[in-house]
This record gives C-alpha cells, sequence and structure tokens, in this order.
C-alpha cells in the first residue's frame, strides 16, 4: 500500500522573519474500526469475530486501567504505551501543584522494534489527486 500526501504552506511562527514555506502533509485515507478489525482477524484464525471483539474490548479497558496507574502498557509486536501530561512551568517547585500545574493528558505510543524497522524502509508515497502510485 501506499501513503497519500498533500504540500502545504505553513507560516514559520518560530523564527523572527515570518516567511511562507511548504511541507509535506500526510493524508489519511479513512478509519478502520474494532468490527472490521474483529472480522479481519476472525478470518485468519479460529476465533469468532465475537470473540476476537470481545478480547479487544477487554484489551482497551485493561490498558485504560493500567495506564491510569502510572504503568507502561508493552504490548510486545504493538509497542509500548504511557501516560504523560502537559505541564505549566514555574519559578518556585513549591508553586507546582497537578490541579493548578497540569494542563491536560495524552498518551504516549512507542512502537515496536518491528514497526520501527518497518517505518524505516521506503514506504510508497502519492501525492493527493494524482492517478498513479
Amino acid at each position: 500500500m501506499a501513503i497519500r500526501y498533500r504540500i502545504t504552506k505553513r507560516v514559520n511562527s518560530i523564527s523572527n522573519i515570518k516567511k511562507e514555506q511548504f511541507i509535506m502533509q500526510a493524508v489519511n485515507t479513512g478509519t478502520v474500526g474494532i468490527e472490521r478489525i474483529s472480522k479481519e482477524i476472525s478470518i485468519e484464525s479460529s476465533l469468532s469475530i465475537v470473540d476476537v471483539k470481545a478480547v479487544l474490548i477487554a484489551l482497551g479497558i485493561k490498558m485504560q486501567f493500567h495506564l491510569e496507574e502510572g504503568k507502561i502498557v508493552d504490548l510486545e509486536d504493538i509497542g509500548k504505551f504511557k501516560i504523560g501530561f502537559k505541564c505549566k512551568a514555574e519559578d518556585n517547585a513549591r508553586n507546582l501543584t497537578p490541579k493548578r500545574s497540569i494542563k491536560k493528558y495524552h498518551l504516549n505510543y512507542q512502537p515496536s522494534l518491528a514497526i520501527k524497522r518497518r517505518l524505516k524502509k521506503a514506504i510508497t508515497t502519492y501525492k493527493e489527486g494524482s492517478r498513479s502510485i
């Protein structure tokens, strides 16, 4: 498969000279949900769609539980997940409190070594709107 991209104009707001520049931006081609993934795994295994879906739902629940306990969830061939947060800086450490200082929580994902190696290889790309890949 190939990854679609588009060329987008951006203004560099970090530098003192605000000039327009162009970047290549990956474009997604849709969303794959739990139903489709369950069906695909079911076709490739001896498990029913319902069994696969139940395991995926249970995985999501267990991941949330362990992440909220501050643990790293290591799904081996998939990668590792851990909770992080964006925090406001203070001049004095005593002014830091979770309620006032933490702005938002997010999930950090580190792909497995196999996925990293796959991403390092050349992935086919094509420009949005073009007919050839």
